[in-house]
């Protein structure tokens, strides 16, 4: 069944541009050429949206429409939300609610939802029986969407009063850096980015990554924790700096908070002539796709993405339909993924 990524993908937009133009969202302007693409190639995957059908008209005279539907709502930059791991739970999402029959209306990323015309079209105007939240957003935002809908699930969000699904970020970062502690390195760095509270220490992989240096004894150097905002290329600039200015005292090791970050920042590691490895060792998290293909491979903490999207749109439907009625938290496994960039001792 073609989802909402596919299209995207092959028309090369975003999914939310898809969303909006599937569901006659008209919050965002997209040009007629780019709507006529996006209609075409929903058309030739064969994509099934009982909203999008009556629509378009291709069923005008059957009964179709959707008493069930459901919005997504990702508390992330535009530019970020098309990552691989996005994109993967995005489509767990999707596919999870087609399987118990509703409709997804929208995906709307944190960047359209500071257009006021988005955050009335969703609050008043959507008529969504629900909504799955990925990651915290602003909290005044958060509470006139708990007021204006009906059921929330949350996936990484912090919120004992709705349910949530996640995996423990904690606990899978300090795994992930007791294993660069049994091989042997004692100087490890982070790499990552703030969260919704503005401060790195409180992320929960920057936490796991402490309490494993804590619990190893070894003394946290502030210098070597590196703010990249989540951006790729701010990942590879900081550690190309860090490797000019520092190169005789540099970390034998990185954790870094996204696959993403920890394939560009080896780049610009190797770029400057540090062995990977022997010289500088990292360990990432999510095992998006091409981890397994960089060089050398990137050990890193594999993330059920899929499952995660899926089994919030399995939960959503069931408080929908009565049958849970109780704000439950589901934690989903982890597993350590070592591969070659992590399991050489280290050269000093």
């Amino acid at each position: 069944m073609a989802t909402l990524k596919d299209i995207a993908e092959k028309v090369g937009v975003s999914i939310s541009t898809v969303s909006r133009v599937l569901n006659n969202d008209d919050s965002k302007i997209v040009n007629a050429l780019t709507k006529e693409k996006i209609l075409a190639t929903a058309q030739e995957l064969g994509y099934r949206n009982n909203r999008w059908t009556r629509r378009s008209g291709r069923d005008h005279d059957k009964k179709t429409s959707v008493s069930k539907r459901a919005g997504c709502i990702i508390s992330l930059p535009q530019e970020n939300y098309s990552y691989p791991y996005f994109s993967l739970v995005l489509k767990g999402i999707e596919n999870g609610l087609a399987e118990r029959g509703y409709g997804l209306a929208f995906i709307h990323t944190l960047d359209e939802l500071r257009d006021p015309s988005v955050k009335q079209q969703i609050i008043e105007e959507s008529q969504i029986d629900g909504a799955i939240i990925i990651e915290g957003i602003d909290p005044h935002i958060y509470e006139q969407l708990k007021k204006n809908i009906p059921t929330i699930v949350g996936i990484d969000v912090n919120d004992p009063t709705i349910p949530t699904v996640s995996y423990d970020r904690i606990g899978a970062s300090q795994a992930a850096v007791r294993h660069l502690i049994a091989q042997g390195h004692r100087k490890i760095g982070f790499i990552g980015g703030l969260g919704l509270s503005g401060d790195i220490t409180r992320e929960k992989r920057f936490r796991g990554y402490r309490y494993a240096l804590l619990e190893a004894g070894i003394e946290l150097e502030d210098n070597w924790v590196l703010n990249a905002g989540w951006q790729i290329e701010t990942s590879f600039e900081l550690m190309n700096r860090l490797v000019q200015e520092k190169r005789n005292d540099l970390p034998s090791a990185f954790f870094v908070a996204s696959d993403v970050m920890a394939i560009s920042a080896m780049r610009a590691a190797a770029e400057m002539g540090m062995r990977i490895p022997e010289d500088i060792a990292f360990f990432g998290v999510d095992n998006i796709e091409v981890s397994q293909y960089t060089s050398p491979p990137l050990s890193t903490i594999h993330v059920p993405k899929y499952e995660i999207g899926q089994m919030a749109a399995y939960l959503l439907a069931d408080y929908l339909e009565s049958k849970l009625t109780f704000p439950i938290k589901a934690l989903l496994p982890y597993e350590l993924k070592l591969r070659a960039s992590s399991l050489t001792k280290p050269a000093r």
